[in-house]
């Protein structure tokens, strides 16, 4: 199967980030000289995704905004001469076809998945958490690709969490097949220490086939009271073959103040606008710590 289209889901309420959220969609809040939106929007383009959908909450408008373009803005730089910076602020807008839908009640990760039914129609498609940035040699999602394309299955992303650090993810029943590929067989979501079936959880990155719909539409709510992706990819699991795949790469959850702010000093390290500076920066500062 050939995956052409991605869903970002960006609807939640950043409850993890507040003060700051309670006005800035998480998804916008800065690594470096870009929204973190924007990373996750270039792994997909990477990966040789077309269409890209956005879904949001009606607090989100400010993620329309930014992948539309910016007449007065463009209109200003252009009289001051600054033509690289009326390039810059509009390459946003053209950087995929990028559309968006807003999920209208908050009921979890498999509801946001289940309202892009219409976008994705009969095709397989690829889902990208809004909390999760990912670096590495390859994007994620391509590495997925690459491996549902060939076995033509649903692949999920995964690697190793601590024992600690499982309870706030999903857990795997998995048997490997080949290096770093594993048959899923079964899943569940935010086990407690009793229920764990191995190390490996779910990290952001999703390639889907749209026999997942029916099984969403049909779910009742599970942890949380809300409808779980990882419950609808337990039921899909017993119905066909689902593989894991043990990505290569660093993964950042950009939705705790923790994870986003280290998110915030690897990415800034590595851009040649600040880069050099920041380091240098950090070298001294650490000295009088």
């Amino acid at each position: 199967m050939t995956v052409k289209k991605a869903i970002i889901p960006a609807a939640g309420l950043g409850t993890r980030m507040l003060p700051a959220t309670k006005t800035i969609p998480k998804e916008m809040l800065p690594i470096a000289d870009r929204p973190s939106i924007q990373y996750i929007v270039e792994e997909a383009i990477a990966a040789g995704i077309e269409d890209i959908l956005i879904i949001t909450n009606r607090s989100k408008a400010a993620l329309e905004d930014y992948f539309d373009y910016h007449p007065e803005l463009e209109e200003r730089l252009a009289r001051a001469g600054r033509d690289a910076d009326v390039k810059l602020v509009r390459s946003t807008a053209d950087m995929a076809n990028i559309s968006f839908v807003r999920q209208k009640e908050t009921k979890g990760l498999g509801h946001a998945v289940w309202t892009a039914r219409h976008f994705v129609g009969n095709e397989p498609f690829a889902v990208l958490l809004g909390d999760d940035v990912i670096t590495g040699e390859r994007p994620v999602i391509g590495q997925l690709k690459e491996i549902a394309d060939r076995e033509d299955a649903p692949v999920v992303g995964v690697q190793a969490v601590s024992l600690d650090a499982i309870g706030r993810y999903c857990s795997l029943d998995v048997e490997k097949v080949a290096d770093r590929v594993f048959s899923v067989r079964d899943l569940i979501e935010k086990p407690k220490p009793h229920e764990v079936y191995s190390p490996y959880a779910i990290l952001g990155r999703y390639v889907l086939t749209p026999d997942i719909f029916p099984i969403l539409e049909n779910l009742s709510p599970g942890y949380g009271g809300e409808i779980q992706l990882t419950d609808a990819l337990a039921k899909l699991a017993s119905q066909r073959q689902m593989l894991a795949v043990e990505f290569e790469g660093r993964r950042f959850d950009t939705g705790s103040l923790e994870g986003y702010l280290e998110c915030v000093i690897e990415l800034s390290l590595r851009n040649p606008r600040c880069g050099s500076w920041l380091a240098e920066y950090l070298k001294n500062r650490a000295k009088t710590l």
